[in-house]
Formats: C-alpha cells, sequence, structure tokens
C-alpha cells in the first residue's frame, strides 16, 4: 500500500477480461492473470464523494454559463470554465477532515492547440501548509489530442483543503483554463 501522500497510477481491470493461468515451465508452476485495462471511469471501491454536502469551493473565476458546480457534481454535464485567461486555482475546503483513496480530473479542450500544466495539492491544517499531490502538462492538439484524464490512486488522510492549480497555456497564455469533472473518493 502507498505511504502517507503519496500517488499511484494503476490500469483499471474488468473482471470479465481477466484469465487465470497456471504456467509449468523447467518444473517450477507460476499463477498468473492476464487482465486487460476497462473504460475511462477509474475502478474505485466507494461511491464519488458528495462534495454538495461536505465541501465549499473559492475559485478564481468562473464563465457564467460553465459554474463549478458542473465539474464537481455528478449530475453536471458541461463542466466548468474560467471568465478569462490566465492561471485559476479551485479550492475545496472540507467541512471535516477527509480520507482520500481516489482523485479523477477530466480535462476537454475541442477549439485550440495548448500546452496546460495544472498542481493538485492538499493540506493537513487548513491552509498552513501545502503538499503537492502532482504537477502534470498535457498538449492538447486537435482532433487528436483533445481530452486528459488522470486518474490519481492516493492514500491522504486529515485532508482539510485541496488546491487545483492550473496554467491553461504555457506558451501564450490566451487560453482560459477548463475542467469537464473533478471527482474524489
Amino acid at each position: 500500500m502507498p505511504h502517507e501522500g503519496s500517488i499511484q497510477r494503476m490500469p483499471r481491470l474488468s473482471e470479465a477480461s481477466v484469465q487465470t493461468h497456471d504456467l509449468e515451465q523447467n518444473g517450477r508452476r507460476m499463477r498468473k492473470r492476464i487482465t486487460s485495462p476497462t473504460s475511462d471511469r477509474p475502478a474505485t471501491e466507494h461511491a464519488w464523494l458528495n462534495l454538495e454536502n461536505m465541501a465549499s469551493v473559492e475559485l478564481t473565476s468562473e464563465e457564467d454559463a460553465f459554474p463549478i458546480e458542473s465539474a464537481l457534481l455528478e449530475q453536471g454535464k458541461q463542466g466548468w470554465r474560467a471568465a478569462g485567461p490566465g492561471v485559476q486555482t479551485i479550492r475545496l475546503i472540507f467541512d471535516k477532515p477527509q480520507r482520500l483513496r481516489h482523485i479523477c480530473l477530466d480535462f476537454v479542450e475541442t477549439e485550440i492547440q495548448r500546452t496546460q500544466e495544472f498542481t493538485l495539492g492538499w493540506s493537513p491544517d487548513r491552509g498552513n501548509t501545502f503538499l503537492e499531490i502532482v504537477r502534470q502538462q498535457w498538449n492538447f492538439s486537435s482532433p487528436s489530442a483533445t481530452r486528459e484524464i488522470e486518474n490519481y490512486t492516493v492514500e491522504l488522510s486529515n485532508v482539510t483543503l485541496l488546491d487545483l492549480t492550473i496554467e491553461p497555456d504555457k506558451e501564450n497564455g490566451k487560453a482560459r483554463a477548463s475542467l469537464l469533472s473533478w471527482r474524489l473518493a
């Protein structure tokens, strides 16, 4: 099991796609399972957290037609988009400290080619200290690379704040940040 604050990317496996074999070679026997990845949905043991009932959100901006609720709540379909270009921050503030095991971020860009960088961090003490979970860059280029889905298996205890900072365009700074969905378990 990963240690406190660690992340681990793991392929998602479908029970229907698992084949079990016994392999005997040179008098030795090895058990093996051949698996295949499933869809882009993360394999979680738990349902997604109901953020509406356990957290508030602070953010630097949002376009009226694309509010943050569209990215954070499961019924949201269109996601969130910043009101203007530049670096944006979305902060989840939990009512009570939380234990997190899965984080899923889903970004979509179909209009312009750009290099985005995001940083995901957390605090165990209401923002006095922050620990980085991941920093990731992605190159969006239509039509082949228009979606970035990041699934992280984590072991985080006593999470009081979760910060997502998005620099939407590292080259020219003219793009607006967007987020189709952000799910936690």
